[in-house]
């Protein structure tokens, strides 16, 4: 299977873990390092969109000042959190792969098996 993405940081174990099963089946998947290359709005959105989910569940809390922000807040709007996601990438849960079947948060690693 060709045009698999993952968006991964390498500083993470699920993330090293999602990529390892993606080659371990045979898949060389375009690697995009985020905290590198940072996101914009209409990537993100369309990351949101074949997810089905909203900024809140991509959300990422653990390690990030994301609760000092205020982006934990239910009523914090999903254009807040794309808009502060885009200005600290790390703000965005990882790893997040994108197939032909699909796309995935894939935590735990796992979760790739469906989108091969």
């Amino acid at each position: 299977m060709s045009n698999v993405t993952i968006y991964h940081n390498p500083g993470c174990g699920t993330s090293r873990t999602t990529l390892a099963l993606l080659r371990e089946n045979g898949i060389e998947p375009t690697v995009v390092e985020y905290l590198k290359t940072g996101w914009t709005k209409p990537q993100l959105e369309d990351l949101l969109k074949r997810l089905g989910k909203s900024a809140h569940e991509v959300l990422r809390v653990r390690g990030t000042n994301a609760h000092e922000l205020g982006l934990t807040d239910p009523a914090a709007s999903d254009e807040a959190l794309i808009a502060a996601m885009i200005l600290a990438p790390i703000l965005v849960e990882r790893p997040i792969v994108v197939s032909a079947k699909g796309a995935a948060l894939c935590r735990p690693a796992d979760l790739v098996l469906t989108l091969i």
